[in-house]
């Protein structure tokens, strides 16, 4: 008879009597039900660690009847890996691309043998755990690998001192069954094994705020009643703690040589029926693991139970503690994933959702290194490639952007897909989810996005001649990200503080005018001596020598603070602005429009209400503007959602903005980066989607997604041509403001070369202006004869004197 719970609802928290029901459900429907609340958490993404395993020590106190790690004494050359043993093994995995170092060891050797005694004293060690917590830290320091430890019992000591030394922590429960304990049982004569005793040090864990795994084993002679047991203490813990990182289902395997070397191994249905009943005792959120390796031939049986991960896997050591059964090669562990329908994605030892709250969850020791490892949601970057910087982005993820999704994708992402091309507003966590493609996933977000870019845009591709006049660098603001302005704390930053006279400023312009440009972009640092006067000055300046140039100018900040300095209103200045020549405002300054991550990088700037009042209020004067999102820092993708839906909204209302503009952060000489409190941009994959992303969000609304190639570089501006974006911004003449951030990608892209790479792809250049309009002939035959990039000026703040330099 089929038992009566609730176990079908994807969602559903299982009541402890529902939970025991799982033992009469039958296995088929227990699967689905576990695979879609499997699903609605974690999506497409079944994940891994590459790690490198180091058996600290063999020795043992505790003679579980079904284990072949633990040795005796006479059995082992030495009681313990020495210093430099550990090394090379940690050098090894680090040479191999693994990112974590897993030591496992036996429990208290010490409590039981001379030798483990004698051997820690002759390396200056009272117990096991001291040497432990030495070995962790030199692997740390040394290889840069994140230590995960598995010691056993522990006390609050212990954790705390070995919570200094890694980024996570184990014990598996194995089974909270006393009667295993008893005579005859698998856990007989292992003091260890107590499940009271473990309960506790993973409870002292969870106040510790340390990142945990544990687990079960099955097969040891426990019932499916005593597996939920030990499963509902375990979440009762996690309730309380919110410290469980994964739940581990492991098999008994029987190994020779041990006393249940001839007990009968559980069958594939019994393990797929615990993994599912784990599935579904536990909130959706939680990880649920098996190991790959011992599981040979039924990967894919495992995924369709409801697994998510699949453990630490070395491309460079066995599992001793299975050392009989070899891990998969990791293109055989990704061709089993996808073909059950998911992607193999590498994580840390940290898991993501741990990772992105790292400062609760981590000693400070590890917060710098996992910034600059971590992608915006938690996991790994497994290239080199930075915003701004001459490395080639990643050949496999370059590729994804315009592979055909084989596999298709979930039902979860098509409908949000489907409703993004109709137009509809997204919720939020649909737009995070987006987000998160990877893989297929990520080639069908690229190729839905690029589906509505052709259906807005065609195949043209447009862009601006402009020129870029930064006229000041000094800045009386401290934002974290800026590496352009000069201002207390800064002067050892890139560049010298100059200010433009305004002859100077008019010089470039003409000159700018020379080369055919129909714009000139003007921002600057809020320099201490500025008011609204100079602000309407320097467009005064511009009228004056250039009369039909565009003037495309002043952040709502300077907005903001010239209308404070003059004592008006927004509308009051704004219109003097329009009056004196001002034609259209960028949208920077936005950088991510959620004032929790403004108090971070920029607290003393415009808030977001205030940024959305500059734009509001310049649109409702006939000032359009253009869009921007500044991000790959500190911030997550729930921010990335909000920034977006808030431009979306402003649209709808006023319907000012001419385009969006993804910048993505570059980190090389961002203060906030230089102290250690930011990651190094956004991953490749990452920079790509917010292109992708945004078309999709912001359709029909905001027709145009530009790309910057000053920080994607040429190749990866072509991705973002095949993901949605239809336009390239300006030829600028002299950006500065990326280059003293550390970017690398040149001052200037003439015309002859903007328009040579978009032919090479097979797209129709498109010369417009500010407006999206047709420029005169007169100007693009111009700057069709501009061939050579202009010689980069600067104004020595002292002398005011031009100087011809190379741009620092």
């Amino acid at each position: 008879m089929k038992p009566s719970h609730n176990f079908l609802s994807v969602s559903a928290r299982l009541t402890e009597a529902e939970a025991y029901s799982l033992v009469e459900a039958e296995l088929p429907a227990l699967m689905q039900a576990a695979a879609a609340r499997r699903d609605g958490a974690h999506g497409h993404a079944v994940t891994y660690s590459r790690k490198v395993f180091i058996p600290l020590t063999q020795l043992c106190r505790d003679v579980c009847h079904y284990c072949t790690f633990a040795q005796a004494p006479s059995k082992l050359q030495k009681p313990y890996l020495l210093l430099d043993e550990v090394l090379a093994i940690a050098r090894a995995g680090a040479a191999a691309g693994c990112k974590e170092a897993l030591f496992t060891l036996g429990d208290k050797p010490e409590l039981r043998y001379a030798a483990a005694r004698d051997a820690l004293t002759a390396m200056g060690h009272d117990t096991t755990l001291s040497y432990l917590a030495e070995a962790a830290d030199l692997v740390y320091r040394e290889t840069g690998l994140l230590p995960h430890v598995n010691p056993g019992l522990l006390n609050e000591d212990d954790i705390a001192a070995l919570r200094r030394v890694s980024v996570s922590q184990g014990i598996m429960l194995e089974s909270s069954s006393e009667r295993l304990c008893q005579r005859g049982g698998a856990h007989f004569g292992s003091p260890d094994k107590v499940p009271a005793a473990r309960l506790r040090t993973i409870e002292l864990a969870g106040e510790a705020a340390v990142p945990f795994t544990s687990g079960i084993l099955i097969g040891i002679g426990e019932t499916r009643r005593e597996r939920i047991d030990a499963l509902l203490e375990l979440r009762r813990l996690h309730d309380k703690h919110g410290h469980l990182q994964e739940i581990i289902v492991q098999n008994f395997r029987p190994k020779a040589g041990t006393k249940m070397a001839d007990h009968v191994a559980p069958s594939l249905e019994d393990h797929l029926w615990t993994i599912a009943a784990a599935r579904l005792i536990f909130d959706p959120s939680m990880t649920i693991q098996a190991p790959p390796n011992l599981s040979p031939g039924c990967l894919e049986q495992l995924i369709g139970a409801g697994i998510n991960d699949w453990g630490g896997v070395s491309p460079v050591t066995p599992d001793h503690v299975n050392p009989e059964l070899p891990w998969p090669h990791l293109e055989k562990l990704a061709h089993a994933t996808r073909a059950a329908g998911k992607e193999l994605t590498e994580r840390l030892a940290i898991y993501p959702s741990y990772a992105r709250d790292y400062q609760r969850w981590t000693d400070p020791t590890f917060h710098t290194p996992l910034l600059h490892l971590l992608d915006s949601d938690g996991y790994p970057r497994t290239d080199a490639w930075s915003p701004g910087s001459q490395e080639t982005p990643p050949a496999t993820e370059l590729a994804q952007v315009t592979a055909p999704a084989v596999l298709g994708v979930g039902a979860d992402l098509s409908r949000i897909l489907e409703k993004a091309a109709s137009g509809t507003t997204l919720a939020e966590a649909e737009i995070v989810r987006l987000f998160r493609a990877r893989g297929t996933e990520f080639s069908a977000v690229c190729a839905a996005a690029d589906a509505l870019r052709r259906k807005m845009n065609g195949d043209v591709v447009s862009y601006v001649v402009n020129r870029n006049i930064n006229y000041t660098n000094i800045c009386t603001y401290r934002c974290q990200f800026c590496a352009f302005a000069k201002g207390k704390g800064s002067e050892d930053l890139r560049g010298k503080p100059y200010d433009l006279p305004i002859d100077e400023i008019q010089r470039r312009v003409r000159e700018a005018w020379d080369r055919g440009a129909t714009e000139v972009c003007m921002q600057g640092g809020i320099h201490p001596a500025y008011t609204g006067d100079t602000y309407l000055e320097i467009c005064r300046a511009v009228k004056a020598v250039a009369p039909a140039m565009h003037i495309h100018a002043f952040s709502p900040l300077e907005v903001w603070q010239g209308a404070h300095t003059k004592g008006l209103s927004l509308r009051d200045f704004l219109a003097e602005l329009k009056e004196a020549g001002l034609s259209t405002l960028p949208g920077t300054a936005a950088e991510i429009l959620d004032d929790d991550i403004r108090k971070i990088i920029c607290h003393d700037k415009v808030t977001t209400a205030q940024w959305m009042e500059v734009m509001r209020t310049a649109h409702g004067l006939g000032l359009r503007s253009t869009s921007t999102i500044m991000f790959g820092h500190v911030e997550k993708f729930e921010h990335w959602a909000r920034h977006l839906l808030r431009l979306r909204a402003l649209q709808q209302e006023t319907g000012g903005f001419t385009e969006f503009v993804p910048l993505p952060f570059v980190h090389m000489e961002s203060p906030i980066y230089r102290k250690g409190r930011s990651r190094r941009g956004p991953s490749f994959r990452e920079a790509v989607l917010m292109h992708a992303v945004s078309r999709l969000a912001l359709h029909p609304l905001i027709p145009n997604i530009q790309a910057s190639w000053v920080k994607m570089g040429p190749e990866g501006v072509k991705a973002c041509l095949d993901a949605g974006a239809n336009d390239l911004g300006g030829t600028l003449m002299n950006e500065t403001i990326s280059r003293a951030a550390g970017a690398s990608h040149g001052q200037e892209m003439t015309m002859q070369s903007m328009e040579g790479m978009l032919r090479e792809m097979g797209r129709t250049p498109r010369l417009r202006n500010t407006l999206y309009g047709t420029p005169p002939a007169e100007r693009f035959e111009r700057a069709r004869c501009v061939t050579t990039p202009a010689e980069p000026v600067r104004i020595s703040l002292v002398s005011r004197k031009p100087v011809l330099a190379a741009v620092a």
